[in-house]
């Protein structure tokens, strides 16, 4: 069994040097490592970098990026807080920790409590979950949970119904769906966490891997439809629409259930205004157009097929770089959300309806 500590992208990350794991997008140092018996301290180091399509670091930073996703998040574990446990404890600024009110300038830096993070065992090429049976609390819980409130174009629902993994019916719908529907009420989604390649789940599985009781189960839901609320109605005030969005969770020593990694943010959430992405859906848009995606798309469907672990090592194309006009106006979207989201002006950025006509002339030309 391997404990490692509790950040974003677990198994994609690597260590560097005593107490530090570098993910794709944020990295962790482990201040104090979490215990059976006792929850951990670390920080996460919001960086400027970006992911999509599970490729891991592209090859542009995004200025302005980490920081921006740093504040967003923390503005939403602190108003969730009043309700929820999360494992927040504040952002960093000048080595003290504080809370939002309290910094001078926006921080990349978020302390928070850190539990165990249990990777399930590979046995005969499939990941045994038992270890989620027998340990009962103070660990990640192994999950992925979204909630859905449309689906706009690009949404992996679609691609997942044209398979045939999942039908509309197993959705909640009663009849198929067109892009760009809203629902009438959220649908909840589940995938595996820490596999290689996440794989979506019925309700059913999911509870079974991560060990959990029915009741647990249907708490869970209840917290992620909480969450989507909030965040739904917060981002209506800043002007934003919320279409879907994932959270991440733990049990604590207690085994209660708190909010972990990151929330609220452009990439944990799918934003727009008048059916224009405002999130990291931007990139996904400009990416979908390239020969890389392609490869990356076949890449994984010959994995699937094949059981090869690693389907990057089948891409043999790299992804090409962002133009400067594409990067600029990404950054302004993030330093633009974070200013409409915290009310508050972190950044010298664009008002919200600026980035939109920005972003409306780019896609334009894509």
């Amino acid at each position: 069994m391997r404990r490692n500590c509790l950040i974003g992208a677990t198994h994609k990350a690597k260590s560097e040097g005593s107490g530090t794991a570098l993910g794709s997008v944020k990295d962790l140092k482990t201040l104090e490592a979490p215990s059976t018996d006792s929850l951990g301290r670390g920080q996460f180091i919001f960086s400027d970098r970006y992911s999509v399509f599970d490729w891991g670091e592209m090859p542009d930073h995004i200025p302005n990026k980490g920081s921006s996703l740093c504040v967003i998040s923390a503005y939403f574990f602190e108003k969730l807080g009043e309700k929820y446990g999360t494992h927040y404890l504040g952002l960093v600024e000048q080595g003290k920790v504080k809370r939002l009110d309290e910094l001078k300038t926006a921080s990349n830096i978020m302390e928070v409590k850190l539990a165990r993070v249990l990777k399930p065992e590979i046995r005969n090429g499939k990941p045994d979950y038992s270890i989620f049976r027998s340990e009962r609390s103070n660990f990640l819980i192994p999950l992925e949970i979204m909630y859905r409130n449309s689906l706009p174009k690009g949404s992996s629902v679609f691609q997942r119904l044209k398979k045939g993994t999942v039908t509309f019916q197993q959705l909640g719908l009663d009849r198929y769906p067109e892009p760009g529907i809203d629902l009438e009420k959220p649908i909840l989604d589940v995938s595996t966490k820490l596999e290689k390649g996440d794989r979506y789940l019925d309700w059913h599985e999911a509870q079974q891997i991560a060990g959990l009781s029915d009741e647990e189960t249907e708490h869970i839901k209840r917290v992620t439809l909480d969450v989507n609320e909030f965040i739904t109605s917060e981002t209506s005030r800043a002007g934003l629409k919320n279409e879907d969005g994932k959270i991440e969770l733990a049990f604590d020593l207690a085994r209660k259930v708190m909010l972990v990694d990151a929330i609220g943010t452009p990439d944990e959430c799918r934003f727009s205004v008048n059916e224009l992405p405002l999130s990291k859906e931007v990139a996904r848009i400009f990416y979908r157009r390239t020969s890389w995606h392609k490869a990356v798309q076949e890449a994984k469907e010959q994995a699937k097929r094949t059981g090869i672990e690693d389907w990057k090592k089948l891409v043999r194309e790299t992804p090409p770089s962002l133009d400067n006009e594409m990067k600029a106006a990404m950054s302004n979207l993030y330093m633009t959300c974070a200013n409409a989201l915290t009310k508050r002006k972190w950044f010298d950025a664009p008002k919200l309806g600026e980035i939109v006509q920005q972003l409306q002339n780019l896609q334009s030309r894509l």
